[in-house]
């Protein structure tokens, strides 16, 4: 595999689209700009906590022992490759539902572009490498904590199967951020850390709702089509009728990504819309969670305990919001609201109809007309939701459940794959375990009619139901000891969720619901965006 230095770069960002004319690195409006030229912050002593070796081979890198040391300096920020462009992108977003103007990339700066031996394109960003023109008030640093969740959840939603963007590696900085976690006037120095960050584009839709707002429709335009080009350029070149068809596109990406954080109960906790990605990419990784006993009305974030806008089960609404703002946004090269309103309309009927077959393909059901699925549905939620259940092992109880032939076992017997999904099964009264025998009854009845012997149902529920998620305490638990040096949790932790779905001899530690003493605890129930 080449080297650090044989990395290529081509930059087509910085190359095409208006940058900033002012190269100082001072907090301001970036007017008139879709980027600003600003270099990473060196550090004392960069360290490579762990790295994602996927990522690396998408970038034809390969980290040796010859090279361990170099890595860490270029991602941490110590170092620029010969070809590098470092940058931070201008953008605007609403921030729980209201317009904050402009935002733009905060603590995250793009070294560039590269192009591997595949002809992929691939965006190289570090985040928390220092300030930059659109830090506000902020330092633009990042803490281990945050830094060790951002880069876990990245490549362990890969390999959920969800879209995402990727991780290469988590950087140690060797030196200290001051930070409030809980913001109730308590600061203090925890260590600081890089993760470098890769997706084939970082553009959001606060990107073009910058332009949007501000009526720079020429920069708008020129946005428009570089995204055209380079991510959609299939649909032909730039004209009104291509604009709403990337609209489109970008609809039915969205909602099929939402459909697959539903699959997997996870929770993204900040759905702001410089927080949504134009290539439908799950992207920046704050308090986010997995329903661990299901609660569609859960969020993990603290900002949100109150209104809880982006709430598990208010997210296929909160998606379908935030297109309607980056409708708007598109509307100056449109002309015409009728095309992106069906935009609008095709992501809801990309995730009704994407919403049936996952939950078919969660039961290990056949799909079939809705109204015969729907009643089986509708009945489970409530019963999950009426004491504390895990989701996540729940439907991998399921699949252990018998249904083949006349399944004639009592309550006790039927319900006996799911105890371990209660977390506190004493408490679980008989009321409740006969409805959910009763519920039981209804599905075993159900598979039956679809023929399916148990052994090939127990396999397909085990291809879309996960064993293993990154539950908030395990991140926690990796976090503790990686403030203290010990990296170890970290790299098992990345070795066990690059396998979700398949049992793991040895690591059934890792697929337990939460244990009782994480349930209050701070980094192992609801986070803060202090990071």
């Amino acid at each position: 595999m080449p080297g650090l230095d044989s990395l290529r770069f081509t930059n087509r960002f910085t190359r095409e689209l208006p940058g900033d004319p002012d190269t100082r690195n001072l907090r301001r409006q970036v007017r008139g700009a879709c980027w600003s030229r600003v270099s990473p912050t060196a550090v004392c002593k960069p360290e490579l906590v762990a790295h994602a070796w996927e990522v690396a081979k998408l970038l034809d890198l390969e980290v040796t022992a010859d090279n361990v040391v170099a890595f860490a300096e270029v991602f941490g920020g110590n170092r620029l490759l010969e070809g590098m462009d470092s940058f931070a992108m201008c953008y605007g977003g609403h921030q729980f539902g209201n317009w904050a103007g402009q935002l733009g990339d905060g603590r995250a700066i793009n070294l560039g572009e590269v192009i591997n031996q595949r002809g992929e394109h691939w965006t190289l960003q570090l985040k928390g490498a220092g300030p930059t023109p659109y830090s506000r008030t902020a330092d633009g640093l990042a803490v281990l904590r945050s830094s060790v969740r951002e880069f876990l959840c990245s490549e362990a939603m890969h390999h959920l199967g969800v879209p995402t963007t990727r991780a290469l590696s988590l950087v140690a900085t060797g030196e200290s951020v001051v930070r409030d976690m809980f913001y109730d006037g308590n600061p203090k120095h925890e260590p600081g850390a890089v993760v470098c960050r890769v997706a084939p584009s970082f553009v959001r839709f606060g990107n073009f709702q910058i332009f949007g707002a501000r009526e720079e429709h020429d920069h708008l335009r020129q946005l428009a089509d570089y995204t055209l080009r380079h991510d959609y350029p299939h649909l032909g070149q730039p004209c009104a009728e291509n604009y709403a068809a990337m609209f489109n596109e970008v609809c039915e990406r969205t909602a099929t990504m939402i459909l697959h954080w539903m699959r997997v109960g996870f929770v993204h906790g900040v759905m702001n819309t410089d927080n949504m990605s134009i290539l439908g990419l799950t992207i920046d990784y704050g308090p986010y969670g997995w329903l661990e006993d299901y609660d569609p009305d859960w969020t993990p974030n603290t900002t949100d305990a109150q209104g809880k806008r982006y709430r598990f089960g208010a997210q296929p609404q909160i998606a379908l919001w935030n297109l309607l703002q980056l409708g708007n946004a598109f509307y100056p090269l449109v002309g015409d609201a009728k095309p992106l309103e069906a935009g609008l309309d095709r992501y809801a009927a990309v995730f009704q109809q994407g919403q049936r077959a996952m939950m078919a393909s969660k039961l290990g059901l056949s799909s079939r007309d809705a109204a015969e699925e729907e009643p089986l549905v509708a009945e489970l939620w409530p019963l999950l939701n009426a004491v504390e259940t895990d989701m996540t092992l729940f439907f991998r109880g399921l699949a252990e459940v018998r249904c083949e032939g006349a399944a004639m076992v009592d309550d006790a017997g039927m319900l006996a794959p799911l105890e371990p999904a209660f977390y506190q099964p004493e408490l679980v009264d008989e009321t409740h375990r006969k409805l959910l025998a009763g519920w039981l009854k209804q599905y075993q009845a159900r598979v039956r009619e679809d023929g399916t012997p148990d052994a090939m149902r127990r396999e397909s529920m085990n291809r879309v139901n996960p064993l293993y998620v990154l539950r908030n305490y395990l991140a926690q638990l990796a976090i503790d000891k990686a403030e203290h040096g010990n990296y170890n949790l970290v790299r098992e932790l990345l070795e066990v969720l690059r396998h979700p779905y398949t049992e793991q001899p040895g690591k059934e530690s890792f697929a337990t619901k939460r244990p009782e003493w994480a349930r209050s605890r701070a980094g192992c129930s609801m986070l803060s965006c202090s990071s």
